[in-house]
């Protein structure tokens, strides 16, 4: 099956600051832009820095490749004179440590949280997708706590991958680590509900190749890379994801026995 290349990603000019969203440590903002459009942003100026934005934007668009549903995302430019007007210092200090190209996430109006309960009622092959996809990106924060979904006009819809890709904060033997069986998979929300793992795994490898991942990598702004002085150029430091990338494909059948490995005993 061929795999839809990702379009560029939309850039659009923030104009408002409509409020801050206190959850989680990436400390986001929702902005009105230029499109008249409403936002989620990630701001490069909060304290997880732009690895934080690149693991949101990845990853999201992987599950986007993967056919799951995320929210669309924008490259979304901030101007730090719009922290002039905001009255509360922690805001006005994130705006204008955040110039230039940040990351905004289509705000949905009217969702409604994943509520862990609901679990056992999502369609196990949906379950299994979504395991398979947190397991290959190692996204810790899909657990009963913090499920980061979203029920939209009756549709299971997926959020803030920010701590995914937990690889890159240091690149020492990331080859290696691409191939982790990925334990944390034990605390997902959707793990006994995923009941089609094999299935899952069969359906979704596929469409990962080399060409779409390497065009969701190719993505990444040049602003939010060159911070490692291992990689001489952005591009080298891009091609260092697909690397991982590709290789964590391979490692597939490592973490999908051990999430299987994981439900059995809960079972």
């Amino acid at each position: 099956m061929t795999t839809p290349t990702p379009a560029a990603l939309r850039t659009v000019t923030a104009t408002r600051y409509v409020t801050a969203l206190r959850e989680g440590g990436s400390l986001p903002g929702l902005v009105e832009a230029d499109d008249y459009g409403m936002y989620v942003v990630k701001f490069r100026g909060a304290g997880q820095g732009t690895k934080a934005l690149i693991a949101d934007l990845v990853v999201g668009e992987i599950g986007r490749a993967l056919g799951l549903l995320v929210p669309e995302m924008v490259l979304i430019d901030v101007d730090p004179q719009l922290a002039r007007s905001e009255p509360d210092y922690e805001t006005r200090a994130l705006l204008q440590a955040s110039p230039g190209l940040n990351l905004g996430i289509d705000f949905l109006p009217g969702s409604m949280g994943f509520d862990a309960l609901d679990r056992h009622e999502v369609d196990p092959l949906l379950a299994s997708r979504i395991v398979w996809f947190d397991a290959y990106a190692t996204n810790v924060d899909r657990t009963a706590r913090n499920p980061n979904m979203l029920h939209w006009h009756k549709r299971l819809w997926l959020i803030d991958h920010g701590a995914a890709l937990y690889f890159h904060h240091t690149w020492d033997d990331y080859l290696k680590r691409s191939l982790s069986p990925f334990t944390p998979i034990k605390d997902h929300v959707l793990l006994l509900a995923a009941r089609a793992l094999p299935e899952a795994e069969a359906e979704l490898r596929s469409k990962l190749t080399p060409e779409a991942l390497a065009a969701i990598v190719n993505l990444i702004p040049d602003a939010w890379l060159g911070d490692e002085p291992r990689f001489a150029t952005p591009d080298a430091h891009r091609a260092a994801y697909v690397e991982y990338l590709l290789r964590r494909l391979e490692a597939s059948p490592i973490f999908v026995e051990e999430a299987l490995r994981a439900r059995s005993p809960r079972l």
